[in-house]
């Protein structure tokens, strides 16, 4: 059996997580993940879809010629291979797809996210899938701002606001942008076989056990287009509650799961500390120097760090 931490839990699993540290769990696991025979259909399901089906306590999820899961309680992951699948493509959706809905199934506020660490916050970037996210975090994490979280990110509230859990993860990097950034001699395993994407492990990644750290300001990350400008906006309380929503890791599974008060409580808590920002810029690697310095810009004026540490010469054009 393999262990790790992941978004603070230790996770037992009988399947490597390629793109996770192993650790050594000191006590029993939050969560256990391991091969098992997997009914096609979830007898007295509530609800369902052409690949999925749920009742309380119980999720299936099939993912066609790949995988099938059976999460159940929050607690176990149950997986099938189908024929002849690969194993790496097994991993990838496990670790990322089940482990994701499994932690939203355990009541947890999950997000679409990747997050960096800024002056001992965590700094998060939200956004759908090719957003940029991995890309920019990536990118801050060679300029010294260690690595939080990637592809999922999880949130709980505390007395003093949201606080995040590094989990020691590695990003998730098209092979294009490995070397627009120059990471390839911390290129790992390719994230599934038949894919140019690949594990990563920026200059600077924040350890799977180190303590949460508070939650900074977030960013919803957006492409410039007509008519939007470049800039950092801040929506109202209401837009900022639907936002969060939308970016949660499976939208669909917090309606499902009846969620929707716990995401909105979040969303109140962000509103009251860092805020929830959106980020419109141009989606190149040639903007993203400028991009970085905006943010820092933006984190001088949060107090997050000294304004003499902005270089003008980096702005936004």
């Amino acid at each position: 059996m393999f262990e790790y931490r992941i978004a603070g839990l230790g996770v037992s699993s009988d399947l490597e997580a390629p793109g996770f540290a192993p650790v050594s769990l000191r006590a029993a696991p939050d969560i256990v993940i391991r091969r098992s025979a997997v009914a096609p259909c979830l007898d007295d399901a509530l609800a369902d879809g052409p690949t999925w089906a749920m009742r309380p306590g119980r999720f299936l999820l099939d993912v066609p010629r790949i995988v099938r899961f059976l999460l159940s309680d929050g607690r176990l992951i149950e997986y099938e291979a189908a024929p002849g699948a690969e194993r790496d493509d097994v991993a990838a959706f496990t670790v990322s797809v089940a482990l994701g809905i499994l932690l939203q199934q355990r009541g947890l506020a999950t997000l679409h996210a990747s997050a960096v660490s800024v002056a001992g916050r965590a700094v998060l970037f939200l956004g759908a899938s090719g957003a940029g996210k991995s890309t920019l975090a990536s990118a801050l994490a060679q300029r010294g701002y260690p690595l939080v979280a990637d592809d999922f990110c999880v949130l709980r509230l505390g007395p003093d606001g949201p606080r995040v859990q590094p989990d020691g993860g590695l990003c998730r990097l098209w092979a294009e942008t490995i070397d627009e950034l120059g990471l390839e001699r911390w290129r790992g395993p390719p994230v599934r076989g038949r894919l140019s994407k690949f594990y990563v492990a920026p200059a600077l990644s924040a350890a799977g056990g180190e303590a949460s750290l508070p939650l900074g300001p977030a960013y919803v990350l957006r492409e410039t287009r007509a008519p939007l400008r470049p800039g950092i906006e801040r929506p109202n309380i209401v837009d900022a509650a639907l936002i969060l929503r939308a970016a949660a890791f499976r939208p669909g599974v917090v309606a499902k799961l009846g969620q929707a008060s716990l995401y909105f409580a979040v969303a109140a808590a962000m509103g009251n500390g860092a805020g929830l920002f959106e980020l419109t810029r141009a989606m190149s690697f040639e903007a993203l120097d400028g991009v970085i310095a905006q943010l820092e810009a933006h984190w001088a004026e949060a107090g997050l760090m000294p304004a003499a540490a902005v270089q003008p010469s980096r702005a936004l054009a």
